[in-house]
């Protein structure tokens, strides 16, 4: 962080110092007792946990360091389906720090707003320990959610709503959620640098950008990340971007690294997705699901071979592609947690890989990981 950056960042931690000493105590009280397994005082889980797990590696995205395994918290908020309860959810994101995760990921438009809202509650108490990573470009302040906008004056207001339900003075990680065709991309590069010169925001991101946007946007201000889908089910990003990221010295941040489930084992040839999100899914139609089972059974060779879960397996494989790699798998389940942190733990050779890599080539996979709509707001 350059001279400026940090004197302002400083300056607002004073500035809100007196405000949030005054209702400190509140804070600290009511985000503790929404904990699942609250002891007496509620505080000791996370609030006053010194011994983290050191159980993650770290990695670097560009100048950022965080835990080698992320937690995206979009499904928290039903976005494939089902009601999950803030206490719950909010002693889930606990649970991920106790394990060793730094590294949080959410945005404005999940929910909208209620992730970053659990997610800043939820971590508040350990705030100066993680990295929270939130995005703008939707129109969610519109109420059109659906719309892209990164208008500089848009993108400022979003970052106000998002430092508000965050409950902080900075966002580590800010990334444009998706590139907006109607907004230069020097002009939204050119407002978040000048919003890390006021210290309200530490490091740069895209997601979903193309080889050419992320150019475009680093020779204004350092990107420090790009965010992807990218696992053994979906594997476009190799050839698209990751040339790109290797010569710019920027980290990926896989999503949806376990395939939406796919790669875990939960789902199979005879499932079937009426409703909800995996419904509109190429990748997840009958015939689909039939014809690419055999890269679940090929994962599940491997994990027994590895002595591991097939997430674990999916997991580490992604792991060892690029040391500049940190996914952040998303869950509602803490056993789920549990299971897909242990992927880095798993180690695969070269050789291990490379016997991999010639038996995955057999496989050809059927459907496209987006809807048509989705794919619409994706920069080519």
């Amino acid at each position: 962080m350059n001279t400026i950056t940090r004197e302002n960042q400083l300056a607002r931690r004073r500035f809100l110092a007196g405000g949030l000493a005054a209702g400190a105590a509140v804070l600290l009280s009511s985000s503790l007792s929404g904990m699942v397994h609250a002891a007496t005082p509620p505080a000791a889980s996370a609030t006053e946990k010194t011994q983290q797990s050191p159980s993650l590696p770290q990695r670097r995205l560009g100048s950022l360091q965080v835990s080698a395994i992320g937690l995206g918290c979009l499904p928290m908020v039903g976005y494939y389906g089902g009601t999950y309860a803030k206490k719950d959810m909010i002693a889930l994101i606990r649970r991920a720090y106790d394990r060793g995760v730094t590294f949080f990921d959410t945005a404005e438009v999940y929910g909208p707003h209620t992730s970053e809202e659990w997610v800043g509650e939820a971590l508040a108490p350990v705030r100066d320990k993680v990295v929270i990573a939130t995005k703008f470009g939707f129109g969610v302040e519109e109420g059109r959610p659906t719309a892209l906008n990164s208008r500089p004056d848009h993108i400022r207001r979003a970052v106000e709503g998002s430092l508000r339900r965050l409950r902080t003075d900075h966002i580590d990680l800010l990334y444009q959620h998706r590139v907006d065709p109607k907004v230069p991309m020097e002009d939204v590069a050119g407002t978040v640098k000048d919003l890390i010169r006021e210290g309200k925001v530490l490091h740069f991101g895209l997601s979903e950008a193309s080889a050419a946007s992320i150019r475009r946007a680093h020779a204004v201000q350092p990107v420090s990340a790009v965010q992807s889908e990218y696992s053994l089910l979906w594997r476009e990003p190799e050839t698209k971007i990751f040339p790109t990221l290797r010569e710019l010295g920027i980290g990926l941040v896989p999503y949806c690294p376990l395939g939406r489930g796919f790669l875990t084992g939960a789902i199979d040839e005879n499932s079937r997705f009426t409703t909800g999100r995996l419904s509109t899914l190429p990748q997840f139609t009958p015939e689909a699901l039939k014809h690419n089972m055999p890269l679940p059974h090929l994962i599940r060779a491997w994990a027994e071979r590895k002595q591991c879960t097939m997430s674990q397996f999916a997991i580490a494989w992604l792991l060892a592609q690029a040391p500049w790699i940190a996914p952040i798998p998303g869950t509602t389940d803490p056993a789920h947690l549990d299971d897909f942190l242990g992927g880095a733990t798993v180690r695969l050779t070269p050789a291990e890989l490379e016997e991999f890599g010639r038996e995955y080539a057999k496989i050809t996979l059927m459907g496209h990981r987006a809807d048509a709509f989705t794919e619409s707001q994706i920069d080519k």
